[in-house]
């Protein structure tokens, strides 16, 4: 058989083929990037373009973190954060979670709730700082609220979305076998909402911890928002850059959480851009 096309003018199709790509590999393509910019701050500091009262040079900041995990602030300080952060965030999970499924499963709850919902989802967490410090003072709850209510939303509009995304078709069969309203959620409806829930959870992961900044410049007395704080008083660029750096790190931390749920809740999902 000739490996001419049959008609002229046509050319044999050759289909994409995959190229495998080893954990190694990607893990150090990703790391490129952060190692470029830890190479051009070094440099910056060490030819006098960046000086310490601008920014602290890496050498800095690490003496700074040995400095702060020696005397205990730092230990301290992350886990006030995290103890704020991780309940406003299960605050807003929870509520955005059952929301969704009201608004998304139910014609009543879209009809009664949705509306509202969508309108206070249009303020600006940051806006609300003033009112909680009026209703709530300048202790944990103001704090912890707030957060809770950032995180709330970005969960409330995936789930309501892949809830009414479920195929009707299989809702009605299931009905049709006897299965209950719950147990109808429970077993058909999340699990065909995971991709949705999933992304909510990431927005919100994320949101926790712009979040948290906000929350802890209502006169905080703990955590990384105080050491900012304090060290803006000194002018201690240093201890400026360890907390930035480890509000970076957090809000990575939780992108990585969400990417390994994928990986177990979604086995069978292509990584992006598998197939370049």
């Amino acid at each position: 058989m000739s490996d001419a096309a049959p008609y002229p003018g046509l050319v044999r199709p050759r289909p994409q083929r995959r190229k495998a790509r080893g954990r190694t590999w990607s893990t150090t393509v990703r790391a490129l990037g952060p190692l470029a910019l830890l190479a051009l701050w070094w440099a910056a500091s060490a030819t006098g373009v960046l000086t310490p009262d601008v920014l602290a040079s890496p050498a800095g900041v690490l003496r700074a973190v040995g400095e702060l995990w020696g005397n205990g602030q730092l230990p301290d300080a992350l886990t006030t954060s995290l103890t704020r952060s991780g309940l406003g965030l299960l605050i807003g999970l929870a509520a955005g979670l059952v929301l969704g499924i009201t608004t998304g499963f139910t014609r009543l709850g879209d009809e009664l709730l949705d509306s509202s919902l969508q309108t206070l989802r249009t303020i600006p967490f940051l806006s609300l700082v003033p009112l909680f410090m009026v209703w709530f003072g300048i202790n944990e709850t103001a704090k912890i609220l707030l957060i809770a209510v950032a995180t709330t939303f970005p969960m409330y509009v995936s789930t309501s979305s892949g809830v009414r995304d479920t195929d009707p078709k299989l809702v009605e069969a299931m009905r049709s076998f006897g299965m209950g309203r719950f147990a109808l959620v429970r077993e058909v409806v999340l699990p065909g909402a995971l991709p949705s829930l999933l992304a909510g959870l990431r927005l919100s992961m994320t949101l926790s911890v712009i979040a948290l900044i906000a929350a802890e410049e209502i006169n905080a007395t703990a955590g990384i928002g105080y050491l900012m704080s304090q060290a803006q008083s000194y002018a201690r660029t240093d201890i400026l850059a360890v907390c930035i750096l480890v509000y970076g790190l957090l809000g990575l931390t939780a992108d990585a959480v969400v990417r390994l749920l994928e990986r177990v809740l979604m086995p069978w999902r292509t990584p992006r851009g598998a197939t370049r």
